[in-house]
């Protein structure tokens, strides 16, 4: 028989420590899950893990940690802590396994803060960056019911789900700026270079020109002329509007606005209510207050607009009010979604019904994006079609003239 040192944490989150015999750490942590705790150490002797001594120190910064990377490591912390894997240990596997210097620092960190006796989610909320006050607060829900591995896997799903939509989005929205700079910058090239080439022959020519053909070389010389002008004009109006969205009122200005563009306005308030009713109903199943899941909801939103309606929803809580009310008050979420929170509330199933209209909205998500990616496609080519045509046209217009005038 040997002696085992541990460490672990009752229902209410005290620390309790003790001195056990046991046959092998196995049996030691049987015993310990028998008794409802939540394991931190188990060891025959104080366990020394060289790697993370000086993490950090003097070694290179590492890249900036992914999505993806914070997904593996819950999903892999999950199933570490369900077979039973104290949380020093299981963290200072995760360390060894992660490729990424910049994480494996982090994890460092974290291996010291919950040897020392903090709990996980207190050593969470100190890296804030990589650590979202979401991902904190579930892992601290976790903590208080003794469902730890369960919120985990839970807070993996989020993320990856979470992220597959703005890389939905993302792609669908990269396309046409990329091509509708591309078309801009050709315009521009045709317009300070081709014309001009074309103006100095029909001058040479000195013959009468057709309106279309006068027209298009006005507007080449005057962009000639004033395309460092333009072009400030251009970075100014930009810088201008950057600074505009940092302000809290220009914010709101430009997040409403947002919603309301043609075309991606709808898909931008499709993606903004997935997530909305996507982060409610994790924060809401895994057990966290309904006024702490709405602050952290609101901190998330990604919508000024939005934000405002959950601070409005947060105060008619507090005034003994619904949530669905001042949802449908601020005249952003459709009525279907109104009427589908009023029913979860007044059925207790809020987090089911929110996880149903986050799964229906994710589907709009989709089908939105495939249905814009084959709008776009005809509408560049119209695009270019009249453009660049009909610059093409008023330079050999000039041409049509002259053969016609020598027949």
């Amino acid at each position: 028989m040997a002696q085992f040192e541990y460490l672990v944490k009752d229902k209410d989150g005290k620390n309790l420590t003790g001195v056990q015999e046991a046959a092998d750490v196995n049996t030691i942590v049987s015993w310990l899950r028998g008794q409802g705790f939540l394991i931190v150490r188990v060891a025959e002797s104080k366990p020394k893990f060289g790697i993370f001594s000086t993490a950090g120190k003097g070694g290179k910064r590492g890249r900036r940690i992914k999505a993806d990377e914070l997904v593996v490591f819950s999903r892999q912390l999950a199933t570490m802590v369900e077979a039973g894997v104290p949380l020093v240990q299981a963290l200072s596997i995760l360390g060894e396994q992660t490729d990424n210097a910049n994480f494996q620092r982090v994890l460092g960190v974290l291996h010291n803060e919950v040897e020392s006796g903090k709990s996980l989610s207190e050593a969470l909320a100190k890296h804030k960056k990589i650590f979202s006050n979401l991902f904190v607060s579930l892992v601290r829900a976790g903590e208080s019911s003794g469902n730890l591995e369960e919120i985990l896997d839970r807070v993996a799903s989020y993320i990856e789900k979470t992220t597959n939509l703005q890389k939905k989005v993302r792609s669908a929205l990269i396309y046409p700026t990329v091509v509708a700079i591309m078309a801009l910058l050709i315009t521009i090239g045709m317009l300070t270079w081709v014309i001009p080439q074309f103006a100095e022959i029909f001058k040479s020519i000195n013959a009468p020109l057709p309106t279309p053909t006068r027209i298009l070389i006005s507007v080449s010389d005057t962009l000639r002329r004033n395309l460092l002008l333009f072009s400030g004009g251009g970075v100014g109006f930009f810088f201008l509007l950057s600074n505009l969205i940092k302000t809290k009122r220009g914010r709101l200005w430009f997040d409403t606005r947002k919603l309301k563009l043609p075309i991606f306005g709808p898909l931008l308030l499709k993606v903004s209510i997935s997530k909305f009713t996507r982060t409610l109903s994790t924060l809401v199943k895994s057990g966290v207050p309904i006024l702490s899941a709405l602050e952290i909801v609101g901190r998330t939103a990604g919508n000024m607009q939005i934000e405002q309606i959950v601070d409005q929803v947060r105060t008619s809580i507090k005034e003994g009010e619904s949530i669905s009310g001042p949802l449908g008050k601020g005249k952003v979420f459709p009525s279907m979604v109104v009427r589908m929170i009023a029913i979860g509330e007044e059925t207790g199933e809020l987090d089911k019904m929110l996880g149903k209209i986050s799964d229906f909205y994710d589907v709009q998500v989709d089908t939105a994006v495939e249905g814009l990616t084959s709008l776009i496609e005809p509408l560049v080519i119209a695009f270019l079609g009249i453009v660049i045509g009909g610059i093409v046209v008023a330079m050999f217009l000039p041409i049509l003239t002259l053969t016609q005038a020598l027949k």
